[in-house]
């Protein structure tokens, strides 16, 4: 048994302000309650932003790297993503970096990746969820998931769905040190119906620790991950 992918949760100051930012940058569909964007790809997710209190005060663990299929197409996103209320963000990268980082309004990393990129190919626009994290967390998600490892060296690891899609990446060491709860986690779901509670002992087994329960809702487990990640699971209907 594996679990499925349902959504990606992201904390948010403004919801409504930040969908419509993404909306805009990634071309995604806003669903009826206006803060998930809605997927029209075979292998992708929604994205949900949920409202918080709490303030960004610190690089995210995750972070979106979006494709480009040529130089002008890089400059578009870019360009789109500054007139919907992005802006350029000063990381270290240095001049000569043929990747653009910037940051949505509320401050959070993104970079806009430039073409022939060969780890991007064939990802889509959304081309990979980037991720601070050890080599055992990237072997967690694999097995999680049931999605195969993609990149395996040095200490980084990706994982893909065999249907393609979002890779999901880690860095390796060193692993900056966790500070307060992450903004954006993963939502996930059983693979069979019903077997929502049997899931949440398996992840466990793998090595995730139980953390609360109705977190994110009613039915859901809130959990970590091996190196204390948040991550929620629909363990009743």
């Amino acid at each position: 048994m594996t679990t499925r992918l349902t959504e990606l949760c992201f904390d948010a100051n403004d919801p409504l302000l930040l969908a419509r930012f993404w909306s805009g940058v990634l071309g995604r569909r806003r669903s009826d309650d206006s803060v998930t964007l809605r997927t029209d790809e075979d292998a992708g997710f929604p994205i949900r932003f949920r409202s918080t209190q709490e303030a960004k005060t610190q690089p995210n663990q995750m972070h979106f790297d979006l494709a480009s299929t040529s130089l002008d197409d890089q400059q578009q996103t870019v360009a789109r993503a500054l007139e919907l209320g992005g802006r350029h963000l000063d990381i270290g990268q240095g001049p000569d970096a043929d990747h653009v980082v910037l940051a949505d309004p509320e401050g959070n990393e993104f970079c806009v990746i430039p073409p022939c990129n060969n780890f991007l190919a064939g990802c889509g626009f959304l081309g990979a969820l980037s991720s601070d994290g050890s080599y055992a967390v990237g072997l967690f998600w694999s097995e999680a998931l049931g999605w195969p490892l993609v990149w395996d060296q040095d200490e980084e690891t990706a994982i893909q769905s065999s249907r393609g899609g979002t890779k999901i990446s880690w860095g390796g060491p060193p692993v900056r040190p966790k500070v307060g709860k992450n903004r954006l986690h993963l939502h996930l779901g059983p693979s069979i119906p019903d077997e929502g509670a049997a899931e949440v002992d398996r992840l466990v087994g793998l090595g995730a620790t139980r953390i609360g329960v109705g977190q994110c809702g009613p039915g859901w487990v809130a959990m970590t991950d091996v190196d204390g990640n948040e991550l929620c699971v629909q363990a009743e209907a």
